[in-house]
């Protein structure tokens, strides 16, 4: 093999060799949105105050680590009448309990950017163990990461009460985020 074939050789392999991590995450192009059923009618809404922590190496998935923590006040329900609503009691408790937070215990690759994330969900003074599916689209100025889970809202006492009665307002509550990161090499 020649000198020139070599360095070529050398130059393409040299990316792969040094593998990027996500850390820096760009907070104004991210987001958290869900939605449920209220009496067979689908409702949606999101949340605009939240924070993440992660570092993400597409090299070694299985040393990637998440944390978001969301402003439960920073919710939008579609109206400002849902919006206080959510901050009693029955719903989401507010003032005893005015975050939600999810840390990531473990994840999984299982091929073409796609991955499985096992961690704990905080909410309302109640945690659950979720398995959180997210896709990693690796991008010029930023990757995004998009996942989605379900979430039933009764096991975390959401929507007590009254709300308790899912043919008013479904138990499944489906959440989607994107979190949008930049890397370094």
């Amino acid at each position: 093999m020649k000198i020139t074939q070599l360095v070529l050789l050398a130059a393409l392999a040299a990316p792969a060799a040094h593998a990027v991590e996500y850390r820096t995450v760009l907070p104004k192009q991210s987001t958290i949105h869900f939605e449920f059923r209220q009496m067979g009618v689908p409702v949606k809404g999101g949340f605009k105050r939240f924070t993440t922590e992660m570092a993400f190496d597409p090299a070694k998935p299985e040393a990637a680590r998440a944390q978001i923590e969301i402003d439960l006040a920073s919710i939008d329900a579609g109206s400002p009448e849902a919006d206080d609503e959510s901050a009693g009691k029955l719903w989401f408790n507010r003032s005893a309990y005015p975050k939600a937070t999810f840390v990531s215990s473990q994840v999984r690759a299982l091929g073409n950017n796609r991955y499985e994330m096992r961690g704990t969900l905080t909410l309302k003074g109640k945690s659950r163990e979720m398995t959180v599916s997210v896709t990693y689209v690796p991008g010029k100025n930023a990757s995004i990461f998009d996942g989605s889970f379900v979430l039933k809202r009764l096991d975390f006492g959401i929507g007590e009460g009254m709300w308790a009665d899912v043919s008013t307002v479904a138990d499944e509550v489906q959440v989607r985020f994107r979190i949008a990161a930049t890397g370094t090499y």
